[in-house]
């Protein structure tokens, strides 16, 4: 285990104490305790790191590069290399009931970015859309055992926690859960790594149904080419921190429990030792997988249509002072309020010209399954 402290050594953290902070990942886990510092900003928490007035940081970026982040530097910073183990005694989930679905809401958002991408001549050449469901539990809902149920449910342990009061105002007393397929980036001496997302199709319990979902996903002309737009995007943004960039020329299959996705793993080498993960997230971030094409144009479409997304669709993650870390994309996640009773879940999809609203729609079900899953809930 490596702990990274951020002043001169305090007493051991009681085991009871929640952390403000879990990444849970199938190569190790990051586990956050205390707070000593928070950041209003992304750069600004990335100029701590770099003048060594931060040992580490860790938290989450918002879905809008305009809003408050939820960075902090912790008094301790626990890395392990297993996947996340939940305290014991931890209280079981309650029961939910689904209190707002929103369907023909979303459907009506993507007829309308629909209608704009097939008009001749339009700029706008893919934009994600979301919606949200609000459940409602009957006592209680503990943050570790959410998390313990996602990361339970998870074969390879993934999972997230992130306490949002470092936002400050109403984030103060929320609570980010979820487990995300998606790495936005990862960064281990020199060396860079991510793995985005775009392009998906469901699962199915029949084997052979299963394999034929997912190799009719990779002969997809709207998956592959809303999937190019992802990785054409990460590979100009990494371009100016990284030298050497191996991005294979096709996409390969990557699944969840719920869902085959399009993935393509993009690994370089970075030109300068003091760029940091943070650094390379906040470069990252948002790419089209979450956002869209051409990125401004696509966040102010989003905007329109949606509103302000909080931290659904951001990043999490940590960095230390020497640059090492990881930020995941802050996808199939749920949020829950301070008063502990209500959980608001998200998902979304990429939505292009050929796009079906009644098949995104039916895509948002399939993502909404991993939070479900784990809340035993149905919609």
């Amino acid at each position: 285990m490596t702990r990274t402290q951020a002043a001169a050594p305090r007493a051991p953290i009681a085991t009871h104490r929640r952390a403000g902070f879990v990444l849970s990942r199938p190569h190790g886990t990051a586990q956050a305790h205390g707070s000593r510092t928070t950041f209003d900003t992304a750069s600004s928490a990335a100029a701590a790191l770099r003048s060594g007035n931060a040992a580490a940081v860790v938290g989450a970026l918002p879905f809008s590069r305009d809003a408050p982040c939820a960075l902090f530097e912790p008094e301790h910073l626990d890395r392990t290399e297993s996947t996340w183990t939940a305290p014991s005694g931890l209280p079981p989930l309650p029961a939910f009931t689904v209190s707002g679905s929103r369907e023909s809401e979303h459907i009506d958002r993507v007829r309308t970015a629909v209608n704009v991408l097939r008009h001749h001549g339009s700029p706008l050449q893919k934009v994600v859309l979301a919606r949200s469901l609000t459940l409602t539990a009957d006592t209680d809902v503990d943050p570790n055992a959410l998390l313990a149920a996602l990361v339970e449910g998870n074969p390879w342990g993934n999972g997230y926690l992130v306490d949002l009061g470092a936002a400050g105002g109403s984030w103060t007393g929320r609570t980010l859960v979820g487990s995300s397929p998606e790495v936005l980036i990862r960064k281990q001496g020199n060396t860079v790594t991510c793995h985005p997302l775009a392009g998906s199709a469901p699962r199915h319990p029949d084997p052979q149904q299963d394999q034929a979902n997912g190799a009719a996903l990779t002969e997809s002309v709207k998956d592959l080419r809303e999937h190019a737009f992802v990785v054409d995007a990460l590979r100009e943004s990494l371009a100016p921190f990284c030298r050497d960039l191996d991005i294979p020329t096709s996409p390969t299959l990557t699944c969840t429990p719920q869902l085959w996705h399009l993935g393509t793993p993009i690994r370089g080498e970075v030109r300068g030792a003091d760029t940091s993960a943070l650094d390379l997230a906040i470069a990252l971030h948002p790419t089209p997988a979450v956002c869209g094409t051409p990125t401004d144009l696509a966040y102010r479409t989003i905007e329109e249509l949606e509103g302000d997304r909080g931290f659904y669709a951001g990043a999490v993650g940590w960095c230390v002072s020497d640059g090492d870390g990881e930020w995941m994309v802050a996808i199939r996640c749920a949020e829950l309020a301070p008063d502990l009773r209500r959980v608001t879940a998200y998902a979304g999809g990429g939505i292009v010209a050929e796009s079906d609203p009644a098949d995104e729609v039916r895509e948002t079900v399939t993502k909404f399954g991993t939070v479900m899953s784990a809340l035993g809930a149905q919609l």
